[in-house]
């Protein structure tokens, strides 16, 4: 149990701890040019090692959907946040079968279950430069015609890179389309759930406590990636056996203390710290707090929906978790920016930018792309408001369903290197899965729950922001009352047979001529919607190309002005491998408030009430009582690490990302942002930037003391 005095040295070193934060989600292929930084910081592995995709240890790093892995056994097994496997723990639960709530240990191999459909682990092996070959010759063309010619040569880039059977290939974009690197990626299509704690360990605190510190969030699992036997990527098969990764971590069992150095490698998904003054105005004064609002009323239309213990709370358990997730995300995004002045922040760099602009005549062709481009903003901010309610009015799934159905008959119209991104032969896997995954996720009353919601936002509306064409296939012309179109509704829900998975994926072999003559009344309104969807995505398309033009040459210019202060720019997160340094450090956010680094298994202890969210297992608490730390304990704080912060840059996409120390040993997972930090999607503030990381040091305890996982533990390489 910690005592006053260690309490009180480490109040100390929060409040005088220096603002060492270092901005930045770097490329491997920038961290050679910033290797003195990473030594003076702590690194003692080579910084040029960290460049190589395919060595130690960047060869053990992954990337699942929407989320960061890393493997940690010769066998393939592959260690990320509990959150990021929690849909594949829903996917195989039942109301009478509920591993949310008791938790999976697969006791063998042969136990472990299928992750949900589309499951995939995606290991960077190569990355190449194409931009030349994207860009070449566009910028004498029309808006569209460049938005076109850059789309297509993506996609035959993509397609012939993919000729390599069992490789999903990606051509991502850097600084605003100036740069487009190929990024080749091994694909196992074989992906099982192989341990997850129970909610009440893996999601404990839950929304409650959710991006707070203190954390004490159990926030790991681990799946296990399968090929066939000759080593091959290759769907789910009994006969398949478990990929054997040329790299994986050494699992750390001593972890760091308060001021250690510490990396993450990982995919973080988006940030926007380029955006201009213009969309930064719009999303903080309209976009944010319009979706903090509908959000609120989404989460109560589900919960009173789906009751607790029903199997339809089940399946929307992982929906519910997301929406609580993005709200209280917002919520601390609206916080953040005007904690921080973000606008009058952004105002002043755009000033400053401007002012390096105009004291070069050369450097005119810049101001005149970035005033186009803000004119270009303006356009999108309005099209995107204009749009909201119609968005979110065409979500329920079954819609969703028909759309995509009825788009896939247009688009195999088209030879395939033509067709439109989601609808190739490569992605029909995807979605064949994605249509075989809706019935563990779906219920009739809870979607039409969603979409009555949907649609009284959207008759509340002005009526130029109404739609003919959906007012008119819904037959809701005249209505400005949700009880006006309820009947209406409950007739699609009763007529419909999309419901039916057999009848889905029947329907991905259709034409066009078939599913225009269906009676099914989802499929009805997806065809009548199908020709104002297409004018929308023209429209978005134009704008793009012409972003195309305008975003390069503002980039160019941000480059130029930060290199000549002696900073280097890199470029905005977009779900590509980067790595984010810095020290295990606490802080203090506002006046009068101080983070410790760590959190500790009395803190459990504190919190628990024996209800969700901090209803921990009894036999966690016996043993925290009972002061059974094993070889866990940190003594600098006299108990065995829960979670730890860092001041490092991150963002979501991170989750599940690879906390290393300095000698590349795994020491935890990254996977939240304290509620004071989530901002910096927009602007890095070193003051009050903290990431928050489950310590393997916890997870080593939780396997060994509270689940029995001790054949995983003997599986990975523990270091002491």
């Amino acid at each position: 149990m910690k005592n006053t005095a260690v309490v009180a040295a480490l109040l100390a070193c929060v409040a005088s701890a220096p603002l060492a934060a270092k901005e930045g989600m770097f490329t491997p292929g920038q961290l050679p040019e910033i290797a003195d930084d990473l030594r003076a910081m702590g690194l003692e592995v080579a910084p040029e090692k960290l460049a190589d995709l395919t060595g130690f240890p960047m060869g053990a790093i992954v990337q699942l959907q929407g989320c960061s892995a890393s493997f940690v056994s010769p066998e393939g097994l592959v260690v990320t946040n509990h959150h990021c496997a929690r849909g594949s723990v829903q996917y195989n639960s039942t109301a009478e079968n509920n591993y949310l709530e008791d938790g999976f240990l697969a006791q063998a191999k042969a136990d472990e279950l299928p992750a949900a459909p589309g499951s995939r682990v995606y290991v960077t092996t190569e990355i190449t430069d194409v931009t030349a070959r994207v860009r070449d010759g566009i910028d004498t063309l029309s808006p569209t015609e460049r938005y076109e010619t850059v789309d297509q040569r993506v996609k035959d880039i993509t397609a012939e890179c993919e000729q390599d059977v069992g490789f999903r290939c990606l051509v991502a974009s850097f600084y605003g389309g100036k740069e487009y690197t190929l990024i080749k990626r091994l694909e196992v299509k074989d992906v099982r759930l192989v341990y997850a704690p129970a909610d009440a360990v893996g999601k404990y605190g839950g929304d409650i406590d959710n991006w707070m510190w203190p954390r004490h969030t159990g926030d790991f699992a681990f799946y296990r990636a399968y090929v066939a036997p000759d080593g091959s990527s290759a769907e789910y098969a009994e006969e398949n056996v478990p990929y054997r990764p040329e790299h994986h971590l050494k699992v750390s069992a001593a972890g760091l203390d308060d001021g250690d150095f510490v990396m993450a490698a990982g995919y973080p998904g988006s940030t926007q710290r380029y955006t201009r003054l213009g969309e930064v105005e719009n999303t903080f004064g309209w976009t944010y707090p319009t979706f903090v609002t509908l959000l609120n009323d989404w989460i109560d239309a589900i919960e009173e929906a789906a009751p607790l213990g029903s199997d339809a709370r089940v399946k929307y358990e992982s929906r519910l978790a997301g929406l609580n997730n993005y709200e209280k995300n917002l919520r601390g995004q609206i916080d953040g920016a005007r904690r921080v002045g973000l606008v009058d922040r952004r105002r002043e760099r755009e000033a400053a930018l401007n002012a390096w602009i105009a004291a070069d005549a050369a450097r005119a062709p810049y101001g005149e792309a970035i005033a186009a481009l803000d004119t270009l903003s303006e356009e999108s901010a309005t099209a995107a408001r204009t749009n909201f309610w119609y968005g979110n009015v065409t979500r329920p799934q079954l819609l969703s369903a028909a759309q995509r159905l009825y788009r896939l008959a247009k688009e195999r119209e088209k030879p395939d290197a033509q067709r439109e991104s989601g609808y190739q032969e490569r992605d029909m896997a995807f979605f064949r899965q994605g249509l075989q995954a809706l019935d563990r996720r779906y219920d009739a009353a809870v979607d039409k729950a969603e979409w009555l919601l949907f649609l009284g936002g959207y008759l509340e509306q002005p009526a130029a922001e109404r739609v003919a064409v959906l007012d008119e296939a819904l037959g809701i012309a005249g209505a400005s009352d949700i009880a006006q179109v309820e009947d209406v509704i409950d007739g699609y829900y009763a007529a419909t047979t999309l419901d039916e998975t057999d009848t889905r994926l029947g329907l991905m072999d259709a034409s066009v001529a078939e599913l225009e003559a269906s009676d099914d009344p989802f499929m009805q309104l997806a065809v009548a919607l199908y020709d104002y969807e297409r004018k929308l995505e023209s429209e978005s398309e134009e704008r793009e190309g012409r972003a195309l033009a305008l975003r390069p040459a503002y980039m160019d210019a941000i480059t130029q002005w930060q290199r000549s202060q002696g900073a280097a720019t890199y470029p905005d997160a977009n779900s590509t491998l980067r790595v984010t340094y810095g020290k295990v450090l606490g802080g203090s956010p506002r006046d009068g408030m101080a983070y410790l680094p760590f959190t500790t298994l009395e803190g459990i202890l504190e919190k628990d009430t024996g209800e969700e969210p901090f209803n921990a297992p009894e036999g966690q608490l016996a043993s925290i009582r009972a002061g059974d730390y094993g070889p866990y304990a940190l003594d600098s704080i006299g108990s065995v690490p829960v979670n730890f912060l860092s001041d490092l840059d991150s963002t979501g996409g991170n989750s599940g990302s690879a906390t290393l120390n300095a000698r590349a040993e795994l020491v935890g997972l990254l996977f939240d942002g304290t509620f004071e930090s989530v901002n910096s999607d927009w602007d890095f503030d070193p003051r009050t930037t903290r990431t928050i990381h489950v310590d393997t040091r916890y997870m080593l305890w939780v396997m060994d003391k509270v689940d029995g996982a001790q054949g995983l533990i003997e599986e990975m390489d523990i270091v002491r």
